[in-house]
């Protein structure tokens, strides 16, 4: 039975920097939840950082930058908070891997968690093309991300893989 890492704020935790949630209401994540494939985790609160937090964005470069020391995360405040996002990766990577996750459903715009879209930096609301610093991580690990509004793709990805588990246990 596959694995999924899942952001908490997206199962309704009121975790994300200005303490709200982003629940994703889903029968399917209900039913994963149920069946314990579900690994319920935020990677900012488990590196130490509080809620209600600054918001911080991704700047001087990507996120693959930001891991090899390139480029940096900043707070508002203009803050340098590179290290905790950092570490905040890394202990999302563990989580994962721990639990043997294959999968991970993230959320988009994150300097964390995005997968598809972060902020660019400008602390102005602009979005563009990209990834946080967790979901690098956990792509360059070979567990494939998600954002919320790929769930779909993931429930199909899911039930392929459990399908071939049936297949090879058979």
């Amino acid at each position: 039975m596959e694995r999924i890492l899942v952001s908490a704020c997206l199962m309704g935790y009121a975790v994300r920097y200005n303490g709200s949630d982003k629940a994703l209401i889903s029968d399917m994540l209900a039913r994963w939840r149920s069946e314990q494939r579900l690994i319920i985790h935020c990677p900012e609160l488990a590196a130490g950082l509080n809620t209600p937090r600054l918001p911080a964005e991704i700047h001087g470069g990507s996120a693959e930058q930001v891991l090899t020391g390139a480029a940096r995360i900043l707070e508002s405040d203009g803050r340098d908070v590179t290290q905790h996002y950092v570490l905040a990766a890394w202990l999302a990577l563990r989580a994962a891997q721990d639990a043997h996750c294959r999968f991970a459903l993230l959320t988009d715009g994150s300097p964390t968690c995005g997968s598809q879209r972060i902020y660019d930096g400008s602390f102005r609301g602009q979005q563009q093309p990209g990834q946080g610093v967790a979901a690098a991580l956990l792509r360059q690990h070979g567990i494939a991300v998600f954002a919320e509004s790929q769930l779909p793709e993931l429930i199909q990805r899911v039930a392929d893989a459990d399908k071939c588990r049936v297949v090879d246990a058979g």
